[in-house]
């Protein structure tokens, strides 16, 4: 065939099929035309739509889920509804009288209103809201509270919605940082009961800002009718609980071997009708969790994680928080409770037993503890060479005898005459308080040893009294004594599963 006739047969199909190429050529012209245009318009459809449009074939590779995951990420944050736009910026203002008025423009938020943990009921008519709340606002403003029951009930004849003005307590005795504690008592003029919603509404008044008066209202408490039948039940029968002690927030590097001493030593002490709640700021590593976990199987203890209270800036771990919210949480169940730390260790004379003391204190809503504040890193020359097998209490014998001193003290109460709480005592109680406890409980401080991992021995003296850094100390042996039968208590209480526990 010649080149001839080869073009004319080309040019022939070619004519033939112009419909078709005419067709095909247009469509393409249209859908690139349509991606240019797409490339500058936002996008519209909402998240529902994307994900009804978008699915997601089943894939082998982890590589290509992956990718899959970052493109249906990327679809949604690019379609979430964006916040309104910002004011209008303020300007300054040549007044009349050739004042110039300068502007202010907000942007933000300081800290928030309230930041709620809890709330619980007190009573048939009383409740308790424990929170953070700002520290300004507070100190240099009014802020208020105002609570609100609404009934669950149809019945047409009731009060559909109770309020009244709650009662704000400030229990941290001003060592707040950006956040106070804050404990809002409600209590209303009549009985509030069968389950309902418990709603704050809390109002600045002007603090911060006095153009506007701000109120945020929040759900605080949802109580079925079943959950209110079975306060009523707690309330009128006594406590599941002799003592219960309440812990501030553990945090740090603790060591698990001085934790060990502690609980041992203080689950003796209090008895089998005790119960102990530890609340984990970050100090509950695992080797402290393999301490805790046989006396939590035992039901000696409740582990409470808040190491969320991190986000807020408050005082050492918001500890003055966390002892209300184990008050009011646990404040019908047990008929004391005991606030101290875990370097301290409650003591009571030989002749005496914990029960006998309470019960001579029993006419006080609450007593104080003196302080037995024992050296850290002072030991006996006898323990020489054998210090590493004993516990932490036993070899650390000397006592700071330095008089003239004003010493913390901790302190005990019994939780149905107490509104609210503190770290050193309470100042929201109802009925009377003791200080003269002398001679009947003592605890002793080994402070700088919960997180001291190494041997605390650091110093062997062959002397009943020695002053170092011109503190004076003396012999005293004793919680050395006791050491013995608290080690064989352990053994009889879960078996010889600690015995390994290192510093």
């Amino acid at each position: 065939m010649t080149k001839e006739k080869e073009r004319k047969m080309f040019v022939g199909i070619v004519w033939n099929c112009a419909a078709e190429l005419k067709f095909i050529l247009t469509a393409i012209l249209f859908l690139f035309s349509l991606i240019t245009i797409l490339q500058f318009m936002p996008i519209r459809f909402s998240n529902n739509l994307a994900t009804t449009c978008i699915s997601v074939p089943s894939f082998s590779t982890s590589t290509t889920i992956d990718s899959v995951s970052v493109s249906i990420s990327a679809i949604n944050a690019s379609t979430a509804v964006q916040p309104p736009p910002p004011p209008a910026l303020a300007k300054d203002e040549l007044l009349e009288n050739g004042v110039i008025k300068r502007a202010f423009n907000p942007f933000g938020s300081a800290a928030y209103n309230f930041i709620l943990m809890s709330a619980y009921r007190g009573g048939i008519n009383t409740f308790a809201v424990m929170g953070l709340a700002s520290k300004p606002l507070h100190v240099y403003g009014k802020p208020s509270y105002l609570c609100e029951w609404i009934p669950n009930t149809n019945d047409s004849t009731m009060q559909k919605h109770i309020n009244v003005t709650g009662t704000k307590i400030l229990p941290d005795w001003g060592y707040g940082r950006v956040y106070t504690v804050l404990v809002v008592n409600c209590t209303f003029p009549i009985p509030v009961g069968d389950g309902g919603k418990l709603l704050i509404h809390a109002t600045t008044n002007g603090g911060g800002d006095s153009k506007f008066n701000i109120t945020d209202t929040f759900l605080a408490l949802t109580e079925s009718e079943q959950d209110f039948t079975n306060f009523i039940s707690t309330f009128n029968k006594p406590p599941k609980y002799d003592f219960l002690y309440c812990g501030s927030s553990l945090y740090g590097n603790l060591s698990p071997q001085r934790v060990r001493e502690w609980l041992a030593f203080h689950v003796r002490l209090f008895g089998v009708k005790s119960h102990f709640v530890i609340h984990d700021a970050g100090g509950v590593h695992e080797g402290v969790m393999a301490v805790l976990k046989p006396w939590i199987e035992k039901g000696y203890v409740t582990l409470q994680d808040i190491r969320d209270q991190e986000r807020f800036d408050g005082y050492y771990h918001n500890q003055f928080l966390i002892v209300n919210d184990c008050l009011h949480k646990y404040r019908f169940q047990a008929k004391w409770m005991f606030f101290f730390d875990v370097d301290e260790f409650i003591f009571v004379p030989k002749k005496s037993t914990i029960k006998s003391v309470v019960n001579s204190l029993s006419d006080y809503t609450q007593f104080t503890i003196e302080q037995m504040p024992m050296s850290n890193k002072l030991c006996l020359e006898e323990d020489r060479g054998k210090s590493y097998r004993k516990w932490g209490f036993e070899k650390l014998v000397y006592k700071d005898v330095k008089r003239g001193i004003r010493r913390d003290r901790k302190y005990a109460v019994q939780p149905r005459n107490v509104i609210a709480t503190g770290v050193h005592m309470s100042q929201n109680t109802v009925g009377k308080t003791t200080h003269k406890t002398e001679g009947r409980i003592k605890y002793f401080h080994y402070h700088g040893t919960i997180a001291e991992h190494r041997e605390p021995c650091r110093q062997l003296v062959n002397a009943t009294t020695i002053t170092v850094d011109q503190t004076p100390y003396e012999v005293d042996t004793t919680m050395r004594d006791i050491a013995g039968t608290v080690k064989r208590f352990e053994l009889k209480m879960i078996g010889s599963t600690l015995q390994k526990t290192r510093q």
